[in-house]
């Protein structure tokens, strides 16, 4: 399996990006999809997330009405659109994978397939 991130970069705030993260090895309509992040010295901690047939999406208070997961199973990939970007939203982001998102999708250690991080810088 075989996940790779992109779309990161550096924005000023209150700008907007688009992260997708095309998946190979897998098929994606078997599986949940995550977008976390991860801030130097602090654990990784969940963004959103989507089940297998986009039908629930899931989303941490802190980013909720800003930023939209999406998929696409055509495609093989997932999508985060991040609005109104803050600062404190500076972080690496990983898309994860698993078979079925069940009741701990916020919880990191339950993902058994991870990308390698994108940055994503937000100025004041």
């Amino acid at each position: 399996v075989h996940l790779v991130e992109s779309g990161g970069g550096l924005v000023q705030a209150a700008g907007s990006l688009r992260l997708s993260c095309p998946a190979s090895g897998l098929t994606s309509r078997r599986y949940g999809m995550a977008w976390f992040r991860q801030c130097p010295g602090k654990e990784r901690e969940f963004a959103a997330a989507i089940t297998e047939n986009g039908g629930n999406t899931y989303y941490a208070d802190s980013v909720k009405g800003r930023f939209t997961i999406s998929r696409s199973n055509a495609k093989n990939t997932v999508y985060l659109q991040m609005n109104s970007l803050k600062p404190e939203d500076t972080a690496v982001y990983y898309c994860a994978a698993k078979t079925h998102v069940g009741s701990y999708f916020y919880q990191a250690t339950t993902w058994n397939y991870w990308g390698q991080g994108t940055q994503v810088t937000v100025s004041s």
